[in-house]
């Protein structure tokens, strides 16, 4: 038999793929609000390519309380840089949404575009990464994390003795998983 190719699908997936099975237990409530949420990730996706393009142009977006409008101008203004990868090892990284450090101090802002409140937890984790990555003391320096949500801004201002504690156990968990690794 020849199969079609379908070249046009390599690298995606539907909504209702096989590797996503779960939906085949949904009614059709469950169904539309599982989708709801999906589309509205994808824009979620959109909105922070499109702030961090107008971050990277400085193109500053009229103020009008919206939550985006604030994160993009308030990155603009700090210079911050966008979609910045924080890297410890293949075991622990990830890229914050925007960030800058001059100065002796360390920004983090996240934009967020669900409507579920969400933790400092991520941005603490990128505050250790970025010390981790860079040699950084987070004693020595001042850091000021930001989520922008729900036309909120939540600051906060996290010391050493909220991020040490994330950097060893970054470095504690990172070796034992590279001790499963080798044990294969």
């Amino acid at each position: 038999m020849n199969f079609n190719k379908h070249a046009n699908l390599s690298g995606t997936h539907a909504f209702l793929s096989a590797s996503k099975h779960h939906w085949v237990n949904y009614d059709d409530k469950r169904l539309k609000q599982a989708y709801v949420n999906f589309l509205a990730a994808q824009k979620g996706t959109e909105l922070h390519e499109f702030a961090a393009k107008c971050i990277e142009l400085g193109i500053r977006i009229k103020s009008n309380n919206k939550t985006l409008n604030s994160y993009v101008n308030d990155a603009i203004g700090f210079k911050m840089t966008p979609e910045q990868p924080l890297y410890y090892s293949d075991n622990c990284y990830g890229t914050c949404d925007s960030i800058a450090f001059r100065n002796d101090i360390l920004r983090i802002h996240d934009l967020k575009t669900g409507k579920l409140p969400t933790s400092m937890d991520q941005l603490y984790i990128y505050v250790a990464l970025f010390c981790l990555e860079y040699g950084i003391k987070p004693g020595e320096i001042q850091i000021e994390t930001r989520i922008y949500q729900n036309g909120d801004v939540a600051t906060e201002n996290p010391t050493a003795s909220d991020i040490l504690p994330i950097m060893d156990k970054i470095k504690r968990f990172d070796k034992i998983i590279e001790r499963i690794k080798e044990k294969g």
